[in-house]
């Protein structure tokens, strides 16, 4: 999981991830999004294919890269108590916020 954390750290990573889930790309097609020279967008790909978090496959000359969203399984796992925590912390606002409006009436 650290990986995927240090991989998901890096702004341009997130933004390659967010392509990635609306569909496959290749390289060029991910660096003409990106504020950055290919070699950059490379080098990045390499970071996210090594965390788990992108395929690749050759398509004649084209590498496809594609989302592995299974790779996030473990990052969400150890997210869940903390929205167990955020979802408590919601609810207790939505109770005041509830409490007020009666209270105004």
């Amino acid at each position: 999981m650290d990986a995927v954390l240090q991989a998901l750290a890096d702004p341009s990573r997130r933004t390659v991830l967010e392509i990635l889930r609306r569909h496959p790309a290749t390289a060029g097609e991910l660096a003409a999004a990106l504020p950055i020279a290919r070699p950059g967008v490379s080098r990045h790909l390499r970071v996210l294919r090594e965390a788990g978090l992108v395929d690749v496959r050759q398509d004649a000359q084209r590498r496809i890269y594609a989302l592995r969203p299974e790779a996030l399984a473990g990052v969400d796992q150890w997210l869940e108590p903390y929205r167990a925590l955020w979802q408590n912390r919601m609810d207790a606002l939505h109770t005041e916020v509830a409490r007020g409006k009666r209270e105004r009436k």
